[in-house]
């Protein structure tokens, strides 16, 4: 799943796009989405991002509805958990849509529960579109040069670039001792799945700690001085004009609609 997104983030219709433009137009839209918290707006966000993800960045669309799949758990137990109550017989309801008494217990679906939960999916369905628009379509490499225009300090932005160094050599290591295990038949019972498993942890955390005194050797080799990512692409007047007349229309539809 990540080589892939990561792999997207640099063939995609729009990795030709200024990495600045991208993240303004996709942080912006996912700020307006949480500060107004309307449904219809983040509706509206959601439809956006996911046609540019599609249409524009010619991403397949079957992989996106993976994408989307994967905080459905989460956002599903926390929906439950807000739109469905549970009190004793002796309480007075509220307003509700529906409603069982069990026993003593009574199970019901107030008014305001399903509004708010309403409202959270909606604003959860866009904010997850805008952070799939970045990833999807701009490399770490690009995100960190941004950073660095936005005079964020340095030492946050080198630890995002290794932290996502390291996230392909851990896959990378763990997909071939894992495969040397299932060669010698490591995870035929229980007992031997939990021994492989424990080793397979081990030899991880033994092979991180050796790849990261060996980048630390290579960087007090070149002085501690990094290599950064120059970027060579230009901004173009009409994706800014784009970016502006969206969130114009955005904030004027939402206040004049709210």
């Amino acid at each position: 799943m990540m080589l892939l997104i990561d792999k997207y983030a640099y063939i995609n219709k729009l990795a030709s796009v200024h990495p600045l433009e991208k993240m303004t137009f996709s942080l912006g839209l996912l700020l307006l989405s949480l500060i107004i918290r309307d449904e219809l707006i983040s509706l509206i966000t959601f439809i956006v991002m996911s046609a540019f993800i599609i249409l524009g960045a010619k991403i397949p669309w079957q992989y996106y509805a993976k994408l989307l799949l994967l905080p459905a758990f989460f956002l599903l137990s926390s929906l439950l958990s807000i739109v469905i109550s549970i009190v004793p017989n002796t309480t007075v309801l509220p307003t509700y849509l529906w409603a069982i008494p069990i026993s003593h217990w009574t199970i019901f679906i107030g008014n305001d529960s399903f509004i708010t939960a309403q409202q959270l999916l909606f604003t959860v369905l866009g904010s997850i579109s805008c952070l799939y628009f970045l990833i999807l379509t701009t490399s770490v490499q690009g995100i960190c040069y941004v950073l660095r225009q936005w005079r964020l300090p340095t030492l946050f932005v080198e630890l995002v670039e290794l932290t996502y160094r390291f996230i392909f050599i851990f896959l990378n290591s763990m997909q071939k001792i894992h495969l040397a295990q299932q060669a010698r038949l490591g995870y035929q019972s229980p007992m031997q799945w939990l021994r492989s498993i424990s080793m397979l942890i081990a030899a991880l955390f033994a092979e991180m700690f050796q790849r990261s005194r060996e980048l630390n050797n290579a960087m007090q080799a070149r002085g501690g001085e990094a290599v950064y990512w120059q970027n060579s692409i230009s901004y173009s007047k009409k994706n800014w004009f784009g970016i502006v007349a969206i969130f114009t229309f955005l904030i004027l539809f939402g206040g004049f609609y709210v």
